[in-house]
């Protein structure tokens, strides 16, 4: 079982990732993803990475994501500029480039969003990288921006929570979708009806997340979410699709090295 999408390396687990680690590894997780957010975490992601060779195979991916592109005190060219040299340094210990993408509902300079994750595409496609992709109330955005720099790889729509339609213009264009805990939520009808379909139909495009320390499960409101909770998120696409775990968690471990280690 893995959990593709954690940020461990966020300062919620600063005093006790590795608690938080062997917890993952008692309840059966058996590989961690940590995207990256801003230049300033990428150390800290290998630092884990590092640390946890023993323990648990832990892959990372770089990006910066729209929340944290602080262009008020560091220039955007800067922040790519220092990315491009962390993924051509680093390239042979990561396995995507993200956490990218566009959000709709913040007040960050959309424009400015744009031409990062465009540029990011850009970057993807010349190391030869899958990219994570974050979106929020922007799918049709980030359709235009895949066409516009002619983005041909493969990646993730992290967090998926949108309609069918919407999910299979993904997989068309050889995208996976991030299953989260959004379906633990039996009012997410929307996204749990577009995940049972998904499994029935295309069940080679899932992937399992949490977003760690985000997106807290069904009964964990208010608390920390971490990569052991995966577990919920399996739960409840086994309960949806009327499958066994078993035959879940080797689908989506498949999906998972088709995206990113292959």
């Amino acid at each position: 079982m893995i959990d593709s999408h954690c940020h461990l390396d966020l300062p919620a687990f600063e005093s006790d990732w590795q608690d938080v680690v062997s917890r993952a590894v008692e309840a059966g997780v058996t590989r961690l993803l940590i995207p990256g957010t801003t230049r300033a975490s990428f150390k800290q992601q290998f630092a884990i990475q590092s640390q946890c060779s023993n323990a648990l195979p832990i892959d990372v991916a770089l990006g910066l994501h729209p929340y944290f592109l602080n262009v008020e005190t560091t220039p955007l060219s800067t922040q790519l500029s220092v990315l491009e040299e962390y993924v051509d340094t680093h390239r042979h210990h990561i396995v995507a480039l993200g956490e990218i993408g566009l959000d709709g509902n913040i007040s960050q300079d959309f424009t400015l969003q744009l031409h990062a994750f465009e540029q990011q595409l850009l970057m993807a496609m010349q190391f030869s990288l899958p990219v994570i992709l974050h979106h929020r109330k922007s799918h049709h955005h980030i359709f235009s921006s895949l066409k516009k720099v002619g983005y041909t790889g493969r990646g993730v729509i992290h967090a998926f929570s949108g309609s069918i339609e919407v999910a299979l213009q993904y997989i068309e264009r050889g995208f996976y979708i991030g299953v989260g805990g959004t379906i633990t939520y039996e009012r997410a009808r929307k996204t749990r009806e577009t995940v049972r379909y998904l499994y029935q139909h295309h069940p080679s495009s899932l992937l399992l997340e949490t977003d760690s320390p985000d997106m807290p499960m069904m009964g964990r409101q208010g608390m920390r979410n971490e990569p052991a909770n995966v577990t919920d998120v399996l739960h409840a696409l086994a309960h949806l699709v009327s499958d066994h775990k078993t035959a879940i968690i080797n689908t989506t471990n498949e999906n998972y090295h088709n995206c990113f280690l292959r």
